[in-house]
């Protein structure tokens, strides 16, 4: 069994899971697993860079701007 036969078996049955485990609706759950595994194949991976929070705050002192003064509290 390939990968791919296995992905869409293992979708599948999560469809008929997820619809009460009807009977005779094995076609239509195989069909709508193949298009999922089609789009999972299609979709970029998350592997991808991804730029954290702290990466894009550590700027050098230099570089920041300072900040204006704060007005007193009126009372």
């Amino acid at each position: 069994m390939s990968s791919d036969e296995k992905c869409i078996r293992e979708f599948a049955y999560q469809i008929w899971e997820s619809e009460g485990r009807p009977d005779g609706q094995e076609e239509r759950h195989w069909e709508m697993a193949h298009k999922l595994a089609q789009a999972q194949a299609l979709a970029p991976s998350k592997a991808g860079p991804r730029v954290t929070k702290a990466k894009t705050a550590a700027k050098p002192a230099a570089e920041k701007k300072p900040r204006a003064p704060r007005k007193p509290a009126s009372s």
